[in-house]
């Protein structure tokens, strides 16, 4: 095991630990979880059977699984707390400024996979970072990497939250690690200053709530009741790790693959709504940010072009986009006209 914590050092990973595949308990908590519908429109949370609660039936013959985590928070970003009180800039989670992180961690996973089969010979594995059905948050809790907070992030004692997770499934029997205890103590700041309540009690998260969910996952209209909560968020919200006070650990990333990209950190709200989709695809390429298109790109933008200040500028930029062929976009531009009414 030194080893392979060492491979994965040098591969860029922060930490590695070895994870048992019993996830009997997470199981059961899944299960109530999509029964209550908190999932909304993520079916695919409950699709695959069981594959995702047990790590054996989605890749056959896995014994351990290695997990990693990778620190994201880009050096050169604006601090989220920043953005968030600008309104004519656009807010986007922090992790999705940089380069993709599945493509990162999967290739990264590969090469510490292959350096185990250098140096015992082949054996059985798959790679995943939040690609598959797999309970991630759940297996770097078993191998030791941290706890699962009140808001259901990975908390790490020395580290904070803002990293990323990837799994190795191998038919390697390996020693598991021993997990760690909850330290989240009496806090409820993450609790408290959830800008829609999605964390409805501590460790349980309603996602059909949260701002991650509405600006990404969501294809739909985003409810009224929560658009001016969400303030100048376009793509998901860091709120919840921004207060948590072991976020004081959290170290910056040294990947430039996880350093903003144009426009991308603190853009203009105004600027950014102007995009057309051939400008939103180069100017997104390669980053998380794609994966939700244009006209939802457009949507996020409308509403949060609806909590700014009143300007020439914000209104003629709404009423350009008044007429656009996408009726979910009128819809979200409507509502927002009507904010400045």
């Amino acid at each position: 095991m030194d080893r392979i914590r060492r491979w994965g050092r040098e591969l860029g990973f922060q930490q590695v630990g070895i994870a048992d595949t019993d996830l009997t308990e997470h199981e059961t908590r899944l299960d109530a979880w999509l029964a209550e519908g908190m999932h909304g429109e993520m079916d695919w949370m409950a699709a695959h059977g069981r594959k995702r609660s047990r790590p054996e039936l989605l890749h056959p013959g896995t014994r351990s699984v290695i997990v990693v985590r990778m620190d994201y928070l880009p050096t050169d970003a604006t601090p989220a707390e920043e953005l968030i009180e600008q309104p004519d800039k656009a807010c986007i989670s922090r992790y999705a400024v940089g380069r993709d992180y599945h493509k990162v961690l999967r290739s990264r996973l590969k090469k510490l996979a292959q350096r185990i089969e250098q140096a015992i010979g082949p054996i059985g594995y798959r790679v995943f970072t939040d690609s598959a059905p797999v309970l991630e948050k759940p297996l770097a809790e078993k191998a030791g990497l941290g706890w699962i907070g009140k808001h259901t992030n990975l908390l790490n004692r020395h580290a904070g939250s803002w990293f990323f997770l990837g799994e190795i499934y191998t038919d390697l029997a390996l020693p598991a690690d021993k997990p760690v205890r909850d330290h989240c103590g009496s806090c409820r700041r993450c609790i408290d200053v959830c800008p829609t309540r999605a964390i409805i009690a501590p460790y349980q998260l309603d996602a059909r709530r949260c701002i991650s969910y509405l600006t990404i996952e969501l294809k739909g209209s985003i409810p009224v009741e929560f658009r001016a909560a969400m303030g100048n968020r376009i793509y998901g919200c860091d709120d919840c790790q921004m207060v948590c006070p072991w976020n004081r650990y959290a170290r910056f990333s040294g990947e430039d693959d996880f350093q903003p990209r144009q426009d991308l950190d603190a853009g203009d709200l105004v600027e950014l709504f102007g995009w057309n989709e051939a400008t939103f695809l180069e100017r997104t390429e390669g980053t998380a940010i794609r994966r939700i298109g244009h006209e939802r790109w457009l949507r996020n933008i409308a509403v949060a072009l609806g909590n700014t200040p009143t300007t020439p500028a914000v209104l003629d930029a709404l009423r350009a986009r008044a007429d656009h062929p996408s009726a979910l976009v009128q819809e979200h531009v409507d509502w927002a006209l009507r904010q400045h009414q």
